[in-house]
């Protein structure tokens, strides 16, 4: 499954690659599709290299990311009840500290991208002039396809932009919630963020394991 996320995340990587010259002129599944259709040349021929030089990954993810996906929406979401008594910094500094961790943990995700792993479906009915959700179909190496959708938002701006992946009807949003709330519960809201700034990825591999042993 963290496989399959880190995929589900290179997509969401990449979104910046395919944009026409306006973003809000594309739909999200026009831009889905398109990324689907360049991801795998943007990557093609550089995977040693970036696999090699992860700051350099990094970096790529963090010039591609941040334009498409929503991350303070996105964190908000995570912290879920804990956002409305977090202060306006301990909400700036959780957004970027979360933001942090999920690109180190799914950064070689991007990494295993290949053309023809994604299929964008029809819509069918989903888009609103606020929300929608662009159903794929990601191709595993076996052969079997896996559900994943991709949750948008329109900003203010009048810009879509994903603040979610759905992964066989499993929530990233609803799954990190579950995970940060009890690891606030643990300690506290200050002590989450700081472990997020200082470990990074290290305390996410933590909380996952943590509520695989408690199942």
């Amino acid at each position: 499954m963290l496989r399959t996320i880190g995929l589900a995340f290179a997509l969401l990587l990449g979104m910046a690659t395919s944009l026409p010259a306006r973003a809000d002129t594309a739909t999200p599944d026009q831009v889905v599709q398109g990324i689907a259709d360049d991801l795998g040349k943007a990557i093609d021929g550089h995977q040693t290299e970036l696999k090699n030089d992860h700051d350099k990954l990094i970096k790529i993810i963090d010039g591609i990311l941040l334009p498409r996906f929503d991350i303070d929406y996105a964190s908000i979401l995570v912290l879920g009840q804990y956002a409305r008594t977090a202060t306006p910094e301990q909400r700036a500094r959780f957004a970027k500290a979360f933001y942090n961790s999920i690109a180190h943990r799914y950064a070689e995700g991007l990494l295993n991208y290949t053309r023809g792993r994604v299929r964008v479906l029809p819509t069918k009915g989903e888009m609103s002039d606020k929300r929608t959700i662009v159903r794929t179909e990601v191709v595993l190496d076996d052969g079997k396809l896996l559900a994943v959708d991709y949750a948008f938002r329109k900003t203010r701006e009048g810009e879509w932009k994903a603040y979610d992946v759905i992964i066989e009807g499993i929530s990233y949003i609803t799954n990190y919630r579950n995970q940060v709330g009890a690891e606030i519960q643990k300690s506290s809201l200050d002590a989450l963020i700081t472990r997020l700034e200082t470990q990074g990825e290290k305390t996410l591999e933590n909380m996952e394991h943590a509520q695989k042993g408690g199942q």
